[in-house]
């Protein structure tokens, strides 16, 4: 059974959580060492400050590059 004001695991929406590396572990925060996934962690910071219509294109785009990175990576 659910109840209506569950917490639900994760950050508030909205809200950014902070990077292994990042400020808050101790780190820069500026980035990961992959020069496409900081561009993918850019571009969503910046997202996060559009309309929610233009969202989705920037989550649709960073999910791609996403993807297209994982599945580049020699196993």
């Amino acid at each position: 059974m659910t109840f209506p004001n569950h917490a639900r695991p994760g950050p508030p929406p909205g809200q950014i959580m902070p990077r292994p590396g990042g400020p808050a572990a101790g780190g820069t925060g500026e980035d990961t060492g992959h020069p496409a996934v900081d561009a993918v962690l850019r571009s969503l910071a910046n997202a996060a400050r559009l309309a929610p219509a233009e969202q989705i294109a920037e989550y649709e785009a960073a999910h791609q590059v996403l993807q297209e990175t994982l599945a580049s990576i020699d196993r």
